[in-house]
């Protein structure tokens, strides 16, 4: 379906731009289309004609082009995603590292077992308190 639609938009792309170069130029700044043109229509019947062409040929043009946004967003092609966390990037920073994870357990009756945390590099130990007395000091006088 889509493609078949493409085809007519591009079949209607090429029909536009065909009927409005063979419009009568208003300005005359080229100096084409200007001259006395003899033939099969004249005047203001061909200037009916192509105007009326152009505009029911732009109709269906912009009618395929809004079909195919609609089948390309349908489709999940037109979707742009972008990370909601990413911060974004600045010339000369480094990026900040995420911090580590904690293991996760397994699903209740799952037969896969716990992932460990994700490799990276882990902050460092922390220094241990020390313990505290574990009997109250009497000060110590001499």
């Amino acid at each position: 379906m889509q493609t078949v639609l493409l085809v007519i938009h591009l079949m209607l792309a090429i029909a536009l731009i065909g009927t409005v170069l063979l419009q009568k130029s208003e300005g005359g700044a080229l100096g084409m289309g200007g001259g006395g043109m003899s033939g099969f229509m004249t005047g203001r019947s061909t200037a009916n004609l192509l105007t009326r062409t152009t505009a029911i040929i732009a109709g269906l043009f912009f009618l395929t082009s809004v079909l195919l946004v609609v089948l390309a967003t349908h489709r999940g092609e037109g979707t742009l995603s972008l990370p909601a966390s990413a911060p974004p990037a600045v010339p000369g920073q480094t990026a900040p590292t995420p911090p580590a994870s904690a293991p996760t357990a397994p699903a209740p009756g799952s037969t896969q077992p716990a992932t460990p945390p994700a490799a990276g590099p882990t902050a460092p130990p922390t220094p241990a308190a020390p313990p505290p007395p574990a009997e109250p000091t009497a000060p110590v006088t001499k």
